[in-house]
C-alpha cells in the first residue's frame, strides 16, 4: 500500500519496501504511433549529457538534429531539465541553441528554480536569496517582489561576517535600524564565500529573521527555507566531479543541527529529484504536445541523465507517483500543479558521459539529498543504461517505434 509521509517537512510518496518494475517492456503500454505523432516526451539533463562544463559532448548536436523537422521545429515534446539555478532560463535556452545548433526556446527549459513560480504565497514576503549570477533578476522573474541578498544582510550587520579576518570591522559599528525582518530564505544555487553565507543564513534562522535582537529561545520551527538544486556533485571539464549546491546544503544542515540540536526544515526542496519538478516539466511537455496536436497521445516520459541520485532517482520517484494514480503533486503549503493528461510512466535512462561511474553504481554509498535517504536502493536503478545521448535517443526511438 502506498502512503504519504512527511520527511523533515517535505512531502513525498513512498511505498513499502518492494522492487520497482520499471524495466518491464514499454511496448506493453504502447499504442501505435506514427512518425509525426509521438506518444512520448523527453526530459533531458544538460550537464554530463550534452556538455561537460562548456565543452559539448561528441554526437550531441547531430543527435538532436533527429528531434527536429526540416523547419527546425521539435518533432517530439522535449524539455531540457537541469538542476542549474544560478542563471536565467532565457540565457540557458540561448546556450543550448548555440551548443546544439537548433532553436531552443524558454518553453523547452526547466531550471532548478523554475517551479518557484507556483509558490505564490512567498512572492510578497521579504525573502533572503542566496546563489550566484543575476539572483535578484531571477527572483523578480519568478514573482518575488521583496528581495534581500546576502550582501544586504552583511552591510546591515557588519559585525556578523567575521570568519575572514580581512573583512572584520576595525572599529565599533551599529546595525541598520531600518532593516526589515526576513520572512523566508530561498537558496538558488551554490554561493561564493560559503563561510559568510552559512554564517548569515544560520544567524537569520536563529533570530526568527531579525538579527537585530536575539530571542530568549531558539525559534523552532524556524522561518521557511526553500532550496533549489540538490546535486551533491556535477561533472565539468575536470576528470573528477565538482561540488554542487547539494554540498552547500549538506554543510548548512550539519551546522544548524550541531549548533541547535534540531533538524533544518525545508518548506520545499525543488529541482531533481523532487516530484514537483517533474510535474512542472510534464506540464511543459503537455503544453508543447497540444501545440503539436498530439496532446492526448502522450503516455510516457523518458528522463535522460547522468546522475543516479537525481536524474534516475527522480524519474523512478515520479514514475511511482504516476503509477499510484495521483491527480496532483503538492509541495510546501498546499502548492499545486494541476494534471490534465494521460501520462502514466516515467522511465530513467542513464548515460555514462557525466558524473556516473560504474565503480560507484553498485556501492552502498548513497549521495542522495538528506530528505531522500533511506527510500531504497531501487530508486537509483535506471530503466535503461546506455553510453551517451546518441544511444539514448536511438534506444527510445526503437522502443517507441518512432521514425
Amino acid at each position: 500500500m502506498a502512503g504519504l509521509i512527511y520527511n523533515r517537512g517535505v512531502r513525498y510518496f513512498q511505498h513499502e519496501v518492494k522492487k520497482l518494475t520499471l524495466t518491464s517492456t514499454v511496448s506493453f503500454f504502447r499504442s501505435s504511433s506514427s512518425q509525426n505523432e509521438p506518444s512520448f516526451g523527453l526530459l533531458c539533463d544538460i550537464d554530463g549529457v550534452i556538455v561537460r562544463g562548456k565543452k559539448v559532448i561528441p554526437k550531441a548536436p547531430e543527435t538532436f538534429k533527429k528531434l527536429v523537422n526540416s523547419e527546425g521545429k521539435f518533432r517530439v515534446p522535449t524539455v531540457f531539465l537541469t538542476n542549474a539555478g544560478n542563471g536565467l532560463t532565457r540565457d540557458k535556452a540561448r546556450q543550448l541553441s548555440d551548443w546544439l545548433d537548433i532553436e531552443v526556446t524558454e518553453e523547452h527549459v526547466v531550471m532548478a528554480h523554475s517551479p518557484l513560480r507556483v509558490f505564490t504565497e512567498f512572492h510578497d514576503k521579504n525573502v533572503l536569496v542566496s546563489g550566484q549570477g543575476p539572483i535578484e533578476e531571477i527572483s523578480r522573474r519568478l514573482g518575488f517582489k521583496n528581495i534581500v541578498t546576502i550582501e544586504d544582510v552583511r552591510k546591515a550587520f557588519p559585525l556578523l561576517d567575521a570568519v575572514d579576518h580581512k573583512r572584520r570591522v576595525s572599529q565599533p559599528v551599529s546595525h541598520d535600524p531600518n532593516f526589515s525582518r526576513i520572512e523566508a530564505v530561498v537558496l538558488f544555487g551554490e554561493p561564493v564565500r560559503w563561510e559568510t553565507v552559512l554564517q548569515l543564513i544560520i544567524d537569520v534562522l536563529m533570530t526568527n529573521g531579525d538579527p537585530r535582537s536575539i530571542p530568549p529561545h531558539n525559534p523552532y520551527p524556524h522561518i521557511p527555507v526553500l532550496a533549489c538544486n540538490m546535486d551533491l556533485q556535477w561533472m565539468a571539464e575536470a576528470n573528477m566531479p565538482r561540488f554542487g549546491h547539494g554540498a552547500f546544503l549538506l554543510c548548512l544542515e550539519d551546522l544548524y543541527k550541531k549548533i541547535t540540536g534540531k533538524d533544518l526544515i525545508y518548506k520545499a526542496l525543488i529541482g531533481k529529484p523532487s516530484e514537483l519538478t517533474y510535474k512542472y516539466a510534464q506540464k511543459m511537455i503537455m503544453d508543447q504536445a497540444h501545440k503539436m496536436k498530439c496532446g492526448n497521445k502522450i503516455k510516457r516520459l523518458y528522463a535522460i541523465g547522468d546522475n543516479l541520485n537525481t536524474d534516475i532517482f527522480g524519474a523512478n520517484l515520479y514514475n511511482e507517483c504516476l503509477s499510484a494514480g495521483k491527480s496532483k503533486v503538492t509541495a510546501g503549503a498546499g502548492l499545486r500543479v494541476e494534471e490534465a493528461n494521460n501520462v502514466c510512466h516515467c522511465y530513467g535512462v542513464l548515460v555514462k558521459t557525466g558524473v556516473y561511474s560504474h565503480e560507484l553504481s553498485d556501492s552502498e554509498q548513497d549521495h542522495s539529498p538528506r530528505d531522500f535517504l533511506n527510500f531504497g536502493h531501487q530508486y537509483r536503478q535506471p530503466s535503461y543504461t546506455v553510453h551517451d545521448i546518441s544511444e539514448a535517443l536511438d534506444k527510445i526511438f526503437k522502443l517507441e517505434e518512432f521514425n
